[in-house]
């Protein structure tokens, strides 16, 4: 299972302690492309994608259309 984690390039402070433990983390420099960049990675088959809650706030539609899917889990957090 490929888990992705994604959050606004300008965000310093969310999923810390993913970066510490090595998590390749995805920063997202225009929100507006959030659609695009949850396509790509579900191309390159990640399954669980957990995201701000400021960067789902760009992807409504898209967010809808896999939360009723049972191959892709989108878990969004909180930011911190």
């Amino acid at each position: 299972m490929r888990i992705a984690l994604l959050k606004a390039s300008n965000d310093n402070k969310s999923f810390k302690m993913f970066e510490v433990l090595g998590a390749n983390i995805s920063k997202i420099d225009d929100l507006e492309k959030t659609d695009d960049k949850i396509k790509e990675l579900i191309k390159n088959d990640y399954r669980t994608i957990i995201m701000t809650n400021e960067v789902a706030s760009f992807s409504q539609s898209i967010i809808k259309k896999y939360n009723r899917t049972k191959d892709i889990k989108i878990v969004i957090t909180s930011t911190k």
